[in-house]
This record gives C-alpha cells, sequence and structure tokens, in this order.
C-alpha cells in the first residue's frame, strides 16, 4: 500500500477525468507511473549502453551491416 499527496490542482484535475470517465483515480494513477516507470527505466538502459559504448565495452553495427547480417 503506497499513500501519496497531491497537490488540489492534480487532485481535482484526477477527480474530473475519473468523474468523467467512471474509473477510479487509482486507475489514472496506476497507468501513470507504469507508463513513467517504463520510460524512465528505458532512458537508464540506454545511458548505460552508451556509456559503455563510449568506455569501447559494447559492440556497434552499421545499419548496412545490421541489413547484411540479417539478409535485407
Amino acid at each position: 500500500m503506497l499513500t501519496v499527496r497531491l497537490p488540489d490542482e492534480i487532485d481535482n484535475r484526477l477527480t474530473a477525468l475519473a468523474e468523467q470517465t467512471g474509473r477510479p483515480k487509482s486507475y489514472y494513477v496506476r497507468e501513470a507511473i507504469e507508463n513513467y516507470l517504463e520510460d524512465l527505466e528505458d532512458l537508464y538502459t540506454a545511458e548505460t549502453v552508451y556509456r559503455r559504448v563510449l568506455e569501447g565495452k559494447e559492440d556497434i553495427s552499421t545499419l548496412e551491416e545490421v541489413e547484411k547480417r540479417l539478409g535485407l
């Protein structure tokens, strides 16, 4: 269980959305957190791989090399 305090403006917007759609506010909070976490995880993965490329620890290929390897 998690308790979150929201500023009145955000809570009011969330309440209005929930009333308009007939869904609970928790549905939208869960969706927002899930989407944000996915984006954040992607960002951290990309930064890690980028750092490894710069350090020469990650192999890279040109588009042409990938297309050739895949027979495209």
